[in-house]
């Protein structure tokens, strides 16, 4: 096997854990070799001209995949195409480590106006074997969103075991009336509105959600939380609203929160000790588009440790550079999407640029305060 030469950066402002300083960072096979303040003189050696460099960005939460594999309502795009196409825009967002979102939990019943079908297990399969085949350019792992009120979660789960490496497990419910969807009329609007269902029978649909969520609800809750035991997989809570609901996810052994939908959740929280993610397309819109608590006066609050771009990949690095701009300190941002998460889900070999980590880096600048992405490494490889 060919030894990969060294890769030396300089004239860069390095991102540190707890400083910025201006030096040289050194990539020896898919390590960070050294850290050093100032300009390196070695032939070769790469000038990135005053640039930011700063530890490849870790995601927890996104559906992003399924934007590429269904482009169109009704349009199913080649699956493997599809996964090159996420792994490569989430490279090109500075994003090195990923936890891609899978529903496991599915509405198949002719009762339902709004039938689902189970997706899952095929999926999973398919972002494993493009990884094991070395197509990717990024680190995959696989987060399970599991959905309380549906009809076939424990079947599903069954489908994975500890051999998947499944990383993350969420409780999701979405049962109307309560957490994101406490507006009935919004959760309407929303599901209509996605997917053109008609408002005359919509109130249907809800009594039918509701009692789904009452006759097997809590049955649902105890076999996710014994499956994310069961695969050695970190639990989340989602989109947590009072008190009482963060108490209950601490007892079920959750340590991550996604989305928590107000101050008082927030704060229940962090007296639990449980790590807040808040959406990074919240802050960069300054607000929530469901109505929900503003990332921003969370972050005011000092109740946001992590940042999840959701959505919009392009908007991690973003909502990042703005909480720094909140907190007047890059590196505690910065951490947001790179030190903290990593602590969350037990990566210890990445999220911080030091001696001895894994080799993601990215390389960014600012332009008309736009951040722009140079180049990124993932494991020590140059992606693009």
């Amino acid at each position: 096997m060919t030894q990969r030469s060294e890769t030396v950066l300089t004239n860069a402002n390095i991102i540190l854990d707890e400083e910025v300083i201006y030096g040289t960072l050194t990539i020896a096979g898919n390590e960070i070799k050294e850290i050093t303040q100032g300009r390196s003189q070695v032939s070769g050696a790469i000038d990135c001209d005053g640039d930011f460099l700063a530890p490849g960005l870790i995601e927890l939460h996104t559906d992003n995949l399924e934007r590429h594999m269904t482009p169109r309502p009704k349009v199913d795009w080649p699956h493997r195409a599809a996964i090159v196409a996420h792994d490569r825009e989430l490279a090109g967002a500075g994003i090195t480590t990923v936890f891609d979102a899978i529903r496991v939990g599915s509405i198949t019943s002719d009762l339902s106006k709004k039938r689902y079908g189970k997706y899952a297990r095929k999926m999973a399969h398919e972002i494993l074997s493009m990884r094991d085949a070395g197509a990717l350019g990024i680190s995959h792992h696989i987060h399970l969103r599991a959905e309380v009120c549906s009809e076939t979660l424990l079947e599903e789960l069954e489908e994975f075991g500890p051999d998947d490496r499944v990383g993350i497990v969420s409780l999701m419910d979405h049962t109307p009336g309560q957490r994101q969807f406490s507006d009935l009329k919004k959760f309407e609007d929303y599901v209509c509105g996605k997917n053109g269902l008609s408002r005359d029978t919509f109130g249907e649909y809800i009594d039918f959600l509701i009692g789904l969520r009452d006759t097997i609800g809590a049955k649902h809750e105890e076999a996710t939380v014994g499956a994310a035991k069961r695969y050695g997989a970190t639990l989340a809570s989602h989109d947590d609203t009072t008190r009482e609901q963060v108490e209950a996810s601490f007892k079920h052994g959750v340590t991550i929160a996604e989305f928590p939908t107000t101050v008082e959740a927030a704060h229940a929280c962090a007296d639990q000790n449980i790590s807040v993610i808040m959406g990074s397309p919240n802050l960069v819109r300054g607000g929530s588009h469901s109505g929900n608590v503003a990332a921003s006066e969370l972050a005011n609050l000092n109740r946001v440790d992590i940042l999840s771009s959701d959505y919009v990949p392009a908007s991690l690095l973003l909502g990042a550079l703005q909480l720094a701009d909140m907190w007047d300190d890059l590196p505690r941002a910065l951490a947001t999407v790179t030190k903290a998460p990593a602590l969350a889900v037990g990566l210890d070999d990445r999220g911080v640029l030091a001696q001895g980590k894994r080799a993601d880096i990215i390389r960014f600048g600012k332009v008309l305060d736009a951040p722009v992405i140079r180049a990124v490494w993932a494991n020590g490889d140059r992606c693009g």
